[in-house]
């Protein structure tokens, strides 16, 4: 239902990832997507109408045959997108959606754009915050806009004022923001997160071709997991859920209408995401 820059994703579970926009406020110096104002990749920026996106995640839970949750994430920040209160109400009003939710790193959240989100019927923020010192979130996220004392008590109005439940993701950066992490676990148990869903989960970073970031140390995923057990010792706050746990199950996958290798006729219609890229429809 479009691709992987935008439009609605089936990864083959009950949680369809829909992709509005592709924009970004940021220039995070991790970014695996090359989003924001400095890309040195892209050559396009997408945003979809609601419809598109609404008619895309009809589409997939016809196949599904089962309730599903919506995220939206982006290869950018979806709160950059225009309609996003009219997006989450329109999939509030489709027969089978569950529950929303939506990624951000918080930099264009407001008490006043929250209350909004909660009456549009949003259920969970994704806010992914990797240190709460200011200069260090400045340079991670390569914007002095960026005001972590602002994230914070946003995010915590959220908790404390709205039924929205606050799911906390900071990615762990080897070597970056390791001390960072346990102040970060620290204020998201203090604050409330988790009402429903779990209340934090940790990120790994994986270097990716196109992205940025690539002078920082990438581990194994053993190693990974052997710093999120130092993690839960340190602070005694688990970080580890099972898919049962989070509500989340596989269901069937839309079949691809092409395989690869298949020889096909289009017309190409835009460019792609990154430089040398095309689209095209049939």
């Amino acid at each position: 239902m479009g691709y992987i820059a935008i439009g609605v994703i089936d990864r083959g579970t009950n949680v369809i990832q829909a992709r509005p926009t592709t924009i970004c406020p940021q220039n995070c110096i991790f970014c695996s997507v090359d989003a924001g104002l400095k890309s040195i990749h892209r050559w396009a920026e997408y945003i979809a109408e609601p419809g598109l996106i609404t008619r895309g995640v009809e589409s997939v839970l016809k196949s599904k045959g089962c309730s599903v949750e919506v995220l939206l994430d982006t290869i950018g920040d979806v709160l950059t997108y225009p309609w996003l209160l009219e997006l989450i109400k329109e999939l509030r009003r489709v027969n089978g959606v569950k529950s929303i939710a939506l990624e951000t790193h918080g930099l264009l959240l407001s008490e006043k754009l929250v209350d909004k989100l909660h009456e549009a019927g949003l259920d969970r923020v994704n806010l992914s915050i990797e240190t709460l010192n200011q200069d260090k979130a400045r340079f991670l996220y390569g914007t002095p806009a960026y005001s972590v004392n602002r994230v914070l008590k946003v995010a915590e109005y959220l908790v404390k004022e709205t039924s929205i439940d606050l799911h906390v993701t900071p990615l762990w950066l080897p070597g970056l923001n390791d001390e960072d992490l346990l102040r970060v676990i620290d204020w998201a148990i203090r604050v409330g997160a988790g009402k429903k869903w779990p209340p934090i989960t940790i990120q790994k970073f994986i270097r990716h071709k196109y992205g940025r970031g690539l002078w920082i140390r990438e581990v194994s995923w053993s190693d990974f997991w052997s710093f999120i057990d130092e993690l839960e010792k340190k602070t005694g706050v688990r970080l580890k859920w099972s898919m049962d746990e989070w509500g989340m199950h596989y269901a069937r996958r839309i079949k691809p209408k092409y395989s690869r290798g298949d020889i096909v006729e289009v017309d190409v219609i835009a460019r792609g995401w990154l430089g040398g890229e095309f689209l095209g429809g049939t």
